[in-house]
């Protein structure tokens, strides 16, 4: 089972504007296209709370959703079985119920806890990054403050627009 962590970011490695979690603002529309793709060619798809929250996706039986959180009395009602899920395991728990039940690839968005928490315990196989030609000086990143030494491998990369917006591809190197 193969783990891919997946961001957008600006060139001085912001994912947010400002503090502003939208991200669909200010991405391409390259952007976006590449990520509904890659959404929509995920079996399973891992995201924390904060991101559920900020802008509940639509929801399909193509794929299961599982949110991570740390309040499971607060989401109780919004489950939908066999397309969304919301759990408290730690994320190794959690990948090893995924691998029993085979799946080929497993998507990792949202925020920087979820990331970190991913990296940090060596989970992630790669990472696919949209590099947008922007700074913002002020906004979030997408891992928190942690310390973590991974090297990465860049596997490829493409120029998807004219105003040089890159989508890189890189292994994890273990």
């Amino acid at each position: 089972m193969k783990i891919v962590l997946i961001f957008v970011s600006t060139l001085d490695g912001k994912v947010t504007k400002w503090g502003d979690p939208h991200v669909q603002t200010w991405s391409s529309q390259k952007d976006h296209d590449y990520f509904q793709k890659t959404w929509n060619d995920s079996q399973i798809i891992i995201m924390g709370s904060n991101t559920f929250n900020i802008e509940p996706p639509k929801l399909s039986k193509d794929h299961i959703l599982i949110v991570m959180t740390t309040h499971l009395s607060d989401y109780k009602n919004k489950e939908v079985l066999g397309q969304v899920e919301f759990t408290n395991e730690a994320p190794k728990a959690l990948i090893s119920r995924l691998r029993e039940a085979r799946y080929e690839r497993v998507l990792v968005v949202g925020g920087p806890h979820i990331s970190t928490s991913f990296l940090k315990d060596g989970l992630i196989d790669e990472l696919w990054l949209t590099i947008e030609p922007k700074i913002f000086g002020l906004g979030g990143n997408f891992v928190i403050e942690e310390k973590l030494d991974i090297s990465l491998h860049l596997d490829g990369y493409e120029k998807v627009n004219k105003q040089g917006t890159l989508i890189l591809r890189y292994t994890i190197i273990k």
